[in-house]
């Protein structure tokens, strides 16, 4: 078991070692940027993902809402959570839209739709990011693996490769969004 434990953290630090990469600093402080002028501008980000990626959304959007690291603005972020919704896009139309028609209620031009998905290949996602470019609003995807269908399709985007798992792409992008919420905080305040 310590081997299995030590091969774990060793592939831990792999995946966080993927945010020391050229294209990883370089997404860090492009999506920094863009979200800091957004919030500027008096815009919003809309955040979505499934499983554990809508988890990492919701605590996208708490931190920003929230106290992250200093007292401060409270900064406007909605995850597209709401079960209420998702259980009636899902039942009525379909899981596929279920995203896509919360940008359209929600989001307005200038507005930040953030993607996260390990696979880049979750169909709602998939959907909803050409949704919200006809709508206006900016688009990130933290993608994984090979980037899957989504890999190209964003105005900004970062890709953690080498992954067979979701758990470690997770944890990189858990990671990046820590670090572009506090240079959001040193943008701003």
């Amino acid at each position: 078991m310590e081997k299995k434990i030590l091969k774990a953290v060793e592939d831990g630090i792999k995946a966080i070692e993927c945010l020391k990469t050229p294209e990883g600093l370089q997404f860090i402080q492009n999506a920094a940027r863009l979200m800091a002028d957004c919030f500027r501008q008096g815009n919003k980000l809309l955040i979505a993902g499934n499983g554990g990626s809508l988890c990492d959304a919701m605590h996208f959007a708490e931190e920003m809402t929230g106290i992250f690291r200093y007292k401060r603005k409270a900064l406007p972020a909605i995850a597209l959570s709401d079960p209420g919704h998702l259980t009636c896009m899902a039942n009525d139309v379909g899981y596929h839209d279920v995203f896509s028609r919360a940008i359209e209620a929600l989001g307005k031009e200038g507005d930040i739709f953030v993607a996260l998905t390990t696979s880049g290949n979750s169909s709602n996602l998939v959907q909803a990011v050409p949704v919200a470019k006809a709508l206006g609003l900016k688009t990130i995807s933290f993608l994984g693996k090979s980037g899957g269908k989504l890999k190209g399709i964003s105005d900004l985007e970062w890709i953690v490769e080498g992954f067979s798992y979701s758990d470690r792409i997770q944890e990189a992008h858990m990671t990046a969004i820590h670090i572009i919420i506090e240079m959001i905080e040193h943008e701003l305040f």
